[in-house]
């Protein structure tokens, strides 16, 4: 087995700290002392780590990341995606479910600051841009992923989530449907009111008109878009197809769709957006909107490395394309 730093100092008897500080010079450790502490290491064949560097203040190796619900797989699957790539750096990840809500995102940026986080990684809808001038005024390195700030320069990863609002609405209209309504997330959110943009836009494209007493916004959650859904088609003009902002709301229509009796694709056409795990294993499988969620991940932590590694670079704007995943939840109208 591996010899770690706490190998070394039950060995030498003596605190981590202490050899941390023989390693790098630091601390009042005697020559003899340090001395004793190096034949440990070589005894025991030990190469300093990460730890060491981490008990003398240079870096925890710890990063924050900050979501709504992790519960959410779109979410649940960003946070594996910067978790690989944290474990290949040799860092760890704490994550903090937010649920959109400015008092829980400032309670999980105090409880991260104590813990001396390198930097935080930042996808939960944040109203207060009070909070990310407060990261930038401590000099602590952050990226938004999914989300983005109009009020904060900062260095940010998306998909094109007005592009996959207009790739929705060409489907949609291209198969035919007129009457046609948005189930969206709470409107706070930049992702919702892009792809609400692009969706709208996609249909004036295609001539095909829409009426915004049409959208019914909803939080993030499976119950919400069923209530959602069941206040659409209680209308006197029921819609034929529903474009939900996200794939949580897109199964809570399918669900309300199923109670009232609507067989979709046939009388109810629904388009998703993300392509999670759970777009496949609905009945019907959804057409949905695929984000890059890996590739997000990715990139958002090797722009917040970046950042940590050099605090004056120009801020970066990384948007990657989604693609349209066409599967069985949509039909030509009839």
């Amino acid at each position: 087995m591996k010899a770690t730093i706490y190998d070394v100092a039950k060995e030498a008897g003596v605190s981590i700290a202490t050899v941390s500080n023989a390693i790098n010079g630091k601390g009042k450790v005697s020559k003899k002392r340090r001395e004793q502490i190096f034949k440990i290491m070589e005894k025991l064949n030990y190469q300093p780590s990460v730890i060491a560097s981490a008990l003398m203040g240079k870096k925890t190796f710890t990063l924050g990341l900050l979501i709504p619900d992790i519960s959410n797989p779109f979410f649940a699957e960003i946070a594996r995606a910067i978790e690989d790539e944290a474990h290949v750096a040799g860092y760890s990840v704490v994550i903090c479910s937010t649920d959109n809500k400015d008092e829980r995102v400032e309670r999980y940026i105090t409880l991260l600051e104590q813990k001396r986080v390198d930097g935080m990684i930042i996808g939960t809808g944040v109203e207060d841009s009070g909070i990310l001038e407060r990261l930038q005024s401590k000099s602590i390195p952050f990226v938004l992923i999914a989300r983005e700030s109009a009020a904060q320069a900062a260095d940010t990863v998306v998909a094109d989530d007005y592009v996959g609002g207009v790739l929705a609405a060409r489907h949609l209209a291209e198969l035919g449907h007129r009457r046609i309504a948005i189930l969206a997330e709470n409107l706070k959110v930049s992702s919702s009111r892009e792809r609400i943009r692009g969706f709208k836009q996609g249909l004036a494209e295609m001539n095909v008109p829409f009426d915004d007493g049409d959208i019914v916004t909803c939080e993030f959650m499976i119950e919400e878009g069923r209530r959602g859904a069941f206040e659409l088609l209680d209308r006197p003009v029921r819609p034929s197809a529903i474009f939900c902002c996200n794939d949580v709301l897109a199964i809570g229509a399918l669900q309300a769709a199923k109670q009232l009796g609507l067989r979709v694709p046939e009388q109810l056409s629904i388009v998703g957006f993300d392509d999670t795990i759970l777009a496949t294993v609905t009945d019907p499988p959804l057409t949905t909107v695929t984000q890059p969620i890996a590739s997000m991940g990715k990139q958002a932590f090797k722009l917040l490395i970046e950042n940590a590694a050099n605090a004056d670079s120009v801020k970066q704007r990384i948007v990657l394309r989604p693609e349209l995943n066409v599967r069985l939840s949509t039909h030509r109208a009839q």
